[in-house]
């Protein structure tokens, strides 16, 4: 074998060995980020804001990364059931989710706060929590299950109904109804309403059975859910509403904690510049809610400020007291929400 053949040969191996060492780095460099959601997917402008909120969150990231962090999307819980979201982060089986909190609220009992009835009263309220003492507080639940809270969205909701509208405590007596929330639903009881409860994917489902009569969830979800094709009234969030639900984009500590302090940067401010993204898509929900349903048939009402004062005395006496007396910390976790204006 001649030296200059050798020479050859071992200058391809050297070059193959490098090129395969950098194909191998640039793999290495790329991760993919999973994030699961129970809502409808699609494209277009009427689709459920909260998907296109991830769709927009993993473009801009993968974006400013340099395509360093890539997305995997998938909807309708067609990855993670959507009770399962949670636990699944805090195991590492999930990265990413678009999750009501107070669906942790059984084993996190604070995260009820965040689906607490007639506590928020306006979305400008509910993000004003974010910098404030009971946003800290939250957070740090939060954070030491494993979780870290990306995208702060609140999102207000209405009632639909298949029976009568339901706006005065009243109207909730033995109406099966869904609530969406352990303190939801300890207040429509206190209203003599007998409880169901699903997650907001399976309501179509319950009603169309008549295993609910009605069902409160946020205004994006009675459309993107398409209730109004069961529903013969619905009360609207355009003026007052006892349901406003902490819905966050949420990723899991682990995850986050295996990115770069350049990456984490990149993450949480791709985040909070999404919040008010969420805010006005929630308000267009809100409207449109009553145009949709009434397109389709339904009677649409609004709650005045007589019968949301109802619903909130009989909060306080129901959820408040119970948050109050048996979660820990519970009456200075309830002044710290009562203090944001």
């Amino acid at each position: 074998m001649s030296h200059k053949f050798l020479k050859s040969t071992l200058s391809s191996i050297l070059v193959g060995a490098l090129a395969l060492g950098f194909s191998s780095a640039s793999f290495a460099a790329t991760k993919v980020i999973k994030i699961s959601h129970q809502f409808p997917g699609g494209d277009g402008p009427e689709v459920d804001f909260r998907h296109r909120l991830a769709v927009k969150f993993a473009q801009e990231v993968e974006k400013r990364t340099n395509g360093e962090l890539k997305f995997e999307i998938y909807p309708s819980a067609s990855l993670v059931k959507p009770t399962s979201q949670f636990s699944a982060m805090q195991t590492g089986a999930l990265d990413m989710t678009v999750l009501p909190l107070a669906y942790e609220g059984g084993k996190i009992p604070e995260t009820n706060l965040g689906l607490m009835p007639a506590l928020v009263t306006s979305y400008e309220q509910g993000l004003r929590w974010k910098t404030a003492p009971i946003g800290k507080a939250l957070n740090d639940v939060v954070e030491s299950k494993g979780v870290k809270i990306i995208t702060w969205v609140w999102q207000a909701g209405g009632v639909a109904s298949k029976t009568k509208a339901i706006v005065q405590p009243g109207d909730a007596k033995e109406v099966k109804i869904r609530g969406g929330s352990k303190e939801m639903d300890m207040m429509l009881k206190g209203a003599g309403g007998s409880i169901t409860n699903v997650p907001s994917s399976e309501i179509y489902n319950a009603m169309q059975t008549g295993v609910l009569d009605a069902a409160i969830t946020s205004s994006t979800s009675l459309l993107s859910f398409r209730l109004y094709e069961v529903a013969k009234q619905v009360t609207t969030a355009r003026k007052n509403t006892f349901w406003f639900m902490f819905e966050p984009l949420l990723m899991a500590k682990s995850t986050y904690d295996s990115l770069t302090p350049a990456q984490q940067k990149i993450v949480m401010e791709v985040g909070t510049s999404l919040e008010k993204f969420a805010m006005d898509e929630s308000k267009k929900d809100d409207v449109r809610l009553g145009e949709v349903y009434g397109k389709n048939g339904a009677q649409v009402s609004d709650m005045d400020d007589a019968a949301f004062a109802k619903w909130r005395e009989l909060a306080r006496q129901t959820a408040w007291k119970n948050f109050a007396e048996n979660v820990k910390n519970g009456q200075q976790l309830l002044d710290m929400a009562q203090a944001v204006k």
